[in-house]
């Protein structure tokens, strides 16, 4: 059964110990991924235990481990300047990963929120790029073998990097979505394209390594844009609390956690988020589109003082009136996993109402 959606006024929000708790481990040296992404988990399971998912990649790992110490070099297999050992060592963890154990990319229900979690990844065998892509690497790090992700535009990517000195200069380019089929640079231009548009430029600083903090950070953006899609507001506020904590100087997350705590009818909460990020926003250099979002904002600011002074003055607000409680509206499009996906900005009409606009966001 898939997760449950929960709506009402003003709910109570992920709980701090485990906001601290992640943003230490998504800040930490340490390069593992799988405990900060069960953290995110909570967010859905807040009584998942860890520790069952855990050991399950470890044996994953093991057996990897396994695989790769046996794994043949059958001549001229390999790919033009790839070092044909770890040609050969990948091939034994995508045999292992697709074919013995059947991890797939979802593509039925691409957008389901299970597909960003890693014990729902286990459990059911299929996710998308980046959390497909996260598995990989714990099991690849377990089993002895470097893979590092990649921020590739629109569809998470992983590189098996060569050995630097040696005759083989070429990484391995590795697509954990569709059964870790490995990419050549033509193939990744043509990547880009599908997501990015036929005038998108290609430039190896695409292929760069992703950061742990940015690899969470990533999955946290798919997992709120999904959310909000599905106006399960209560678990997009949660989610923005993460990236909080993964980078606390994000303005454009403070707009959002004000923005859905308006939603959620939190209007001191708001009215605090929202007037720090026009605070911060007024020192920064604003294009047009952030020139309107600032002027929106402002415009929420103004109503949100109003009903918040009605609160505390009851008699006020009697004579004042009500007002339309606000609703969240439909993404905008903008380049996700699968090409134009994701984000949350209003229609020029629905931008002349007094109504909030929900958060943005990518998905991928």
């Amino acid at each position: 059964m898939g997760p449950a959606l929960f709506f009402g006024t003003i709910t109570t929000v992920i709980k701090d110990h485990l906001i601290k708790a992640f943003g230490h481990a998504a800040l930490s040296p340490d390069p593992d991924l799988a405990i900060a992404a069960l953290m995110i988990a909570r967010v859905e399971y807040p009584k998942l235990d860890a520790g069952p998912y855990l050991d399950q990649l470890d044996a994953l790992g093991n057996e990897a481990k396994l695989r790769v110490a046996a794994a043949t070099v059958v001549r001229g297999s390999a790919p033009p300047r790839v070092d044909p050992d770890h040609y050969a060592q990948v091939m034994a963890i995508n045999e292992y990963l697709f074919d013995e154990l059947r991890f797939v990319g979802n593509e039925q229900q691409y957008e389901d929120p299970r597909n960003s979690f890693l014990n729902e990844v286990l459990d059911r065998r299929t996710g998308i790029p980046i959390s497909l892509a996260l598995l990989y690497m714990e099991v690849a790090r377990r089993a002895g073998l470097h893979v590092v992700g990649i921020n590739f535009p629109g569809h998470f990517l992983l590189r098996c990097p060569a050995r630097r000195g040696l005759q083989y200069s070429e990484d391995l380019i590795i697509d954990a979505y569709h059964r870790g089929a490995l990419l050549s640079e033509d193939a990744c231009k043509a990547l880009l394209r599908q997501h990015a548009g036929e005038d998108a430029v290609f430039d190896a600083q695409l292929l760069v390594r992703a950061t742990k903090p940015q690899i969470l950070a990533r999955m946290l953006v798919n997992l709120k844009r999904v959310y909000v899609h599905m106006h399960s507001f209560p678990q997009a506020r949660d989610v923005t609390e993460l990236l909080l904590a993964v980078d606390p100087s994000a303005t454009n997350e403070l707009r959002d956690r004000g923005l859905l705590a308006y939603h959620l009818n939190d209007y001191a909460a708001a009215l605090r988020d929202l007037q720090r990020y026009l605070q911060l926003s007024a020192k920064a250099e604003l294009d047009e589109d952030d020139r309107k979002d600032y002027e929106q904002i402002w415009e929420h600011v103004k109503t949100l003082r109003r009903r918040v002074a009605s609160l505390n003055n009851p008699a006020a607000a009697g004579r004042q009136g009500s007002e339309d409680p606000p609703r969240c509206t439909s993404p905008r499009r903008g380049v996700t996993d699968r090409g134009t996906r994701g984000g949350t900005r209003r229609s020029t009409r629905a931008a002349r109402s007094r109504r909030p606009r929900g958060p943005s966001g990518r998905f991928s």
